[in-house]
């Protein structure tokens, strides 16, 4: 042994027996029993640390996918299968069904607004939890629902609890990731609703063939469970921060990072983010995000059966690829991202979707369809994944999940803009072609903002 730092490391619950022998002064001998007993309190805290081949962080990860699968895949990107049914039995007309969606929305952007807020005040993990719980909740009694004003009150709940998930899950990123891994992760942590999708696919037409015309209420009793479920999980194995399992972010090594829960940084995340000038600018390139992704995933599958003449299978086995397409578009542009920027990583995915509106405005033949599905599926979800990263990267780990939130509630806006917009413009022209040109257009717009964009001072 060459030193006491060597001494403890190799044995920390022996060295009370050798410190006497090693050290003969009286100072000497106290520090290193202090050093040693905060190493074997160190372990008896976080022995979960040793246990794991690998970092705690892709726990978060998984957990983050679950999430993203309950609070959106489930909470929003199901109701389209459920309609039908709840139409006919319900008696709603075009109109409800519209409003029903845009209550979720909604609620959605009042969550989102200020949500990243109260992951700052109460913790993320809980924050998480308690918003899938009203997911959960909102969703089964859904099943219950007896006409149009239930529907209406209980989906905006579940909008609610939605918002209330995805921003927090999203700024767990910052929290847990350095930046150079930040992208890959949230592009692991978005593919949920790409599950989700091909979930819902296949579960609510069986249930609805075994059931008959109620069975959408016995699909949102099942949805429900698994919601209930997941928040159960997140609560189990999310945390907060590294420090918890006294770990550094991922990228950062194994050390802890010092803990700031109770120190001046980390109240930093309360700071006034809306004087940030940068956070509009990123809004507005996301706000361009939802406003054309929307407009495609609302309108593909009735245009594929009223213009091109498909079948409802067909229509739908497209969209099904589209859902299976997506499961890759996270990880591959959010770690694209991580290595070239979030910058270029934007122009990327930003050009396929234009390629993708065109393509299915033109008239091209069928072939190019094809190619319109895969380029769209196939950055489905990575402007999200980015936009997430690219939050810890220009306003720091503690302000990311209320910057986040921000930006999310200008998405948003795009998101209730877009279908509007371009179902009008479809009535005066007759087609949907000019709607997906705008969509086009609006991607170019989205392009030349970013080309403008600047790089964060600490990447």
């Amino acid at each position: 042994m060459n030193s006491a730092d060597e001494l403890i490391g190799a044995c920390p619950y022996m060295a009370f027996s050798v410190i006497p022998a090693y050290v003969r002064s009286r100072e000497g001998m106290c520090a290193l029993a202090f050093r040693s007993n905060n190493v074997i309190f160190s372990l008896m805290k976080n022995p979960e640390r040793h246990h794991l081949p690998f970092h705690y962080g892709w726990v978060v990860v998984c957990t983050g996918t679950l999430c993203i699968l309950a609070c959106l895949g489930l909470g929003r990107f199901a109701l389209g299968m459920l309609l039908p049914s709840m139409t006919s039995t319900l008696h709603l007309t075009y109109s409800q069904m519209g409003f029903i969606s845009t209550a979720n929305f909604l609620g959605y952007l009042v969550s989102v607004l200020v949500s990243g807020f109260w992951a700052i005040r109460i913790g993320s993990r809980r924050l998480i939890f308690i918003a899938l719980l009203i997911v959960g909740i909102s969703m089964a009694l859904i099943s219950q629902a007896k006409g149009f004003a239930s529907v209406l009150l209980l989906y905006m709940l579940t909008g609610v609890g939605s918002g209330a998930t995805n921003v927090p899950i999203m700024g767990l990123v910052s929290t847990w990731f350095v930046s150079s891994s930040r992208g890959r992760a949230a592009g692991f942590i978005v593919i949920g609703s790409g599950f989700a999708i091909m979930l819902s696919g296949k579960l609510i037409p069986y249930v609805n063939s075994l059931a008959g015309p109620e069975g959408w209420r016995i699909s949102w009793l099942i949805l429900s469970g698994i919601v209930l479920a997941i928040a159960f999980v997140s609560l189990l194995l999310l945390r907060d921060r590294p420090e918890q399992k006294g770990l550094g972010p991922v990228g950062s090594g194994t050390a802890p990072a010092p803990d700031s829960s109770h120190s001046g940084t980390a109240d930093t995340g309360r700071m006034n983010i809306y004087k940030k000038g940068i956070i509009y600018y990123l809004g507005a390139i996301y706000f361009l995000f939802g406003y054309t992704y929307v407009i495609y995933a609302t309108f593909i599958v009735t245009t594929l059966v009223k213009v091109r003449g498909f079948s409802e299978s067909v229509a739908g086995n497209f969209w099904a690829w589209v859902g299976f397409l997506s499961l890759f578009s996270g990880p591959v542009f959010g770690s694209l991202s991580d290595k070239i920027g979030r910058k270029d990583g934007l122009i990327i995915v930003f050009f396929l979707q234009m390629l993708s509106y065109l393509l299915v405005a033109s008239e091209l033949p069928g072939i190019f369809l094809y190619l319109s599905v895969f380029f769209y599926g196939i950055v489905a979800w990575s402007i999200p994944s980015i936009m997430a990263a690219a939050m810890g990267d220009y306003m720091g780990v503690h302000k990311a999940a209320a910057a986040f939130g921000l930006v999310t509630f200008i998405f948003g806006l795009g998101q209730i803009s877009g279908p509007a917009v371009a179902g009008m413009l479809a009535e005066k022209t007759g087609s949907f072609t000019s709607s997906f040109y705008m969509a086009a257009a609006f991607a170019v717009l989205a392009i030349l903002l970013t080309m403008f964009l600047k790089r964060p001072s600490k990447a």
